[in-house]
């Protein structure tokens, strides 16, 4: 069993993230379609969760009944889950390179019915923390000390689903319940701000009774404090507000291509060439 007693180092942390932005790039471009820019983004995040001691779980029993629970609310940025989960030992790193590929579980989206240590099916945005709050609420009535952390994307927060969860889980005072929206700042069709500009997170997620905070998300060590400082709150659900950049980790290198979005496209191989050498 992975737990908080095996938790990396913030340097080690930081290389570890190095390795997943290097997957990312790699399992999209052979692909030759996904989101790797949506995935970038949430790293810092997911790194942390999984390999900073946050989450409970075991690779060899992803059915283990106290583990903790994660979900992808954002699905399309699927790659970062699986390179995290590839690296925590559920499968191969060979494995995950056949993503999107005709028969390969490895899906466009999260397919909890075709992948073990998938907890939900999403892709339909919105969704995510509605099944959290299931989920958290599953745990509460099983006693088995499991908590739920649920990833969103900004683009999403405009469902109006998310924010009837938000006070369904502050009227079950879901104290379980993490939820961090990873603020890149762009969705499909250009900037959130541009699309539908809905203000402050922290101020509209605080008024519904809710533990906030707002961080740099692609600051390592801001999500390894920040995650440290929900874990002591246990009386209401908690929400991260994670302002992050698309593509982080390679900024550069997309900028040169003229599109700072560069929304669901992969690298072409000569990009992802110059991407890697730039990780390394």
């Amino acid at each position: 069993m992975a737990a908080q007693a095996n938790a990396l180092s913030l340097e080690e942390l930081k290389e570890k993230g190095k390795v997943l932005r290097r997957l990312i790039i790699r399992m999209t471009t052979e692909a030759g379609s996904g989101h790797p820019s949506s995935s970038l983004s949430a790293v810092e995040v997911v790194n942390a969760l999984w390999f900073g001691g946050f989450m409970k779980y075991d690779p060899e029993n992803p059915n283990w009944e106290a583990r903790d629970r994660f979900i992808l609310s954002k699905g399309h940025a699927v790659p970062v889950l699986y390179a995290a989960m590839a690296e925590a030992g559920y499968f191969s790193e060979e494995d995950v390179m056949t993503l999107r590929k005709l028969g390969s579980p490895f899906e466009g989206h999260p397919n909890m019915k075709r992948l073990p240590g998938i907890e939900a099916s999403t892709g339909s945005l919105g969704q995510g923390l509605s099944l959290g709050i299931g989920q958290a609420l599953g745990a509460r009535l099983n006693d088995n000390g499991s908590n739920v952390f649920v990833v969103i994307g900004d683009g999403e927060m405009g469902e109006g689903q998310v924010w009837e969860a938000l006070a369904a889980a502050e009227k079950y005072k879901l104290g379980n319940l993490t939820a961090i929206i990873d603020q890149n700042g762009y969705q499909q069709t250009g900037a959130t701000h541009d699309v539908l500009d809905l203000g402050s997170f922290e101020e509209k997620i605080s008024a519904f009774g809710w533990y906030t905070q707002t961080i740099e998300g692609n600051d390592q060590a801001a999500v390894v404090e920040a995650l440290e400082n929900v874990a002591k709150v246990t009386d209401r659900p908690k929400a991260i507000i994670s302002k992050t950049k698309k593509g982080y980790g390679i900024l550069p290198v997309l900028e040169e291509t003229g599109d700072v979005n560069y929304h669901g496209k992969p690298l072409s191989p000569e990009l992802a060439e110059k991407a890697l050498a730039f990780l390394a």
